[in-house]
């Protein structure tokens, strides 16, 4: 980490990013790459600037000359975060009343063959595939090389944020009790996230009774009772950016044994997919590998979602660990793994850690125990 502060890493590391960026470009016979912002200018920059009508973009040049930055005159101090200052990148403002996107336009040339970040607004697509003849195509498939591949600065990110979560689970004894409701407790882990090191939480999910049973439950105003299989998804960013997200279950009292058992095979299917991740195996087979254990368990029709998804500057990016996947693992991959299962109005579980794969299996990112956690 750079010595300035913790908000993103030294400016060569972005320097490096850039440097590659244009090398793909170029691989891919493009002449640029457009960089609103979002995850990637992040990535490329450590922006944190925001998106608005006006346009601000990062254009990178496929030739290696040196990028530009162009942006309203009065965003300027969005920039000062970032690396752009110390890279020595070209700053071009633009007050109100000048077209932005034919600045874009000057700064390449005309019929320039151009990429685009995947979540470049549509306000500002449309006008620049005006500028340019043509609609861009997307720079996701050069981007998500240099992205998935975590260096060891992320992975150290990434870690910090594993046990930043680990610690708020561990507290889970303290918020989650019979009589409250799933906001009362999801508000006090909402705070735990940030006491424990989180810049904020980004989710939380308190998933209480028949409310399991629904993977994208947030929280409601359902009073917790005595017996209750309670599913607790959460996480959020730790500077530079990178994010946790872990799932844990609990239940309130003892398990009935059915619940008991039907949770031990789920604990084996996550377990199954942990020790299944090794470098040059398919996204793919992870998935097949937790969800061969709940079909032979007689539970694979309860388990209605991917396995897990790649994790780092956003919560869901690539790679997914989905059927039909065939990306090949690499070290420096960073995802979740978090099969579940769910019996609509009764109950649900979830078991989520992440991992990140290494030389020769991979590393969690999450050490907290994976079993049906008794409270009260």
């Amino acid at each position: 980490m750079s010595s300035h502060d913790e908000s993103r890493f030294a400016a060569g590391v972005y320097g490096a990013r850039l440097e590659r960026a244009a090398e793909l470009a170029r691989g891919a016979h493009l002449d640029a790459l457009l960089i609103t912002p979002g995850p990637d200018l992040r990535f490329l920059l450590g922006s944190r600037a925001q998106s608005f009508e006006r346009l601000t973009c990062l254009v990178i040049p496929a030739s290696g000359e040196t990028p530009s930055v162009v942006i309203p005159k009065l965003e300027l101090a969005s920039l000062k975060g970032s690396a752009a200052g110390e890279l020595g990148l070209q700053i071009v403002d633009w007050v109100d009343g000048v077209d932005p996107y034919r600045i874009v336009k000057n700064v390449l040339n005309a019929g320039a063959r151009v990429a685009v970040t995947d979540v470049m607004p549509a306000l500002h697509l449309l006008p620049i595939a005006d500028q340019f003849g043509s609609l861009p195509v997307s720079a996701t498939p050069l981007l998500r090389e240099l992205r998935m591949l975590k260096d060891a600065s992320e992975i150290e990110a990434l870690r910090r944020a594993g046990a930043a979560i680990d610690r708020v689970h561990a507290r889970m004894g303290e918020f989650l009790r019979a009589g409250r409701t799933e906001a009362e407790v999801g508000a006090d882990i909402a705070a735990a996230i940030v006491e424990e090191g989180h810049t904020e939480a980004d989710f939380v999910i308190v998933g209480s009774g028949p409310h399991g049973a629904d993977p994208h439950h947030l929280v409601s105003d359902r009073v917790i009772e005595p017996g209750d299989v309670v599913v607790i998804d959460i996480g959020g960013p730790v500077e530079p950016g990178y994010f946790s997200d872990s799932t844990r279950t609990y239940v309130l009292g003892e398990p009935g044994e059915e619940v008991a058992a039907q949770f031990a095979e789920l604990e084996r299917a996550q377990a199954a997919a942990v020790a299944a991740v090794r470098p040059g195996v398919t996204a793919e087979s992870i998935d097949a590998a937790a969800r061969d254990v709940l079909v032979a368990a007689g539970l694979g029709d309860y388990f209605v979602h991917r396995t897990g998804h790649g994790i780092g500057l956003s919560v869901h990016e690539e790679p997914y660990i989905v059927a039909g996947n065939d990306d090949v693992l690499a070290p420096g991959m960073a995802f979740s793994i978090e099969p579940g299962i769910y019996f609509p109005g009764n109950w649900g579980a979830r078991i989520e850690d992440i991992v990140i794969v290494t030389e020769d299996g991979c590393e969690s990112m999450n050490k907290r125990p994976h079993g049906l956690t008794r409270l009260g």
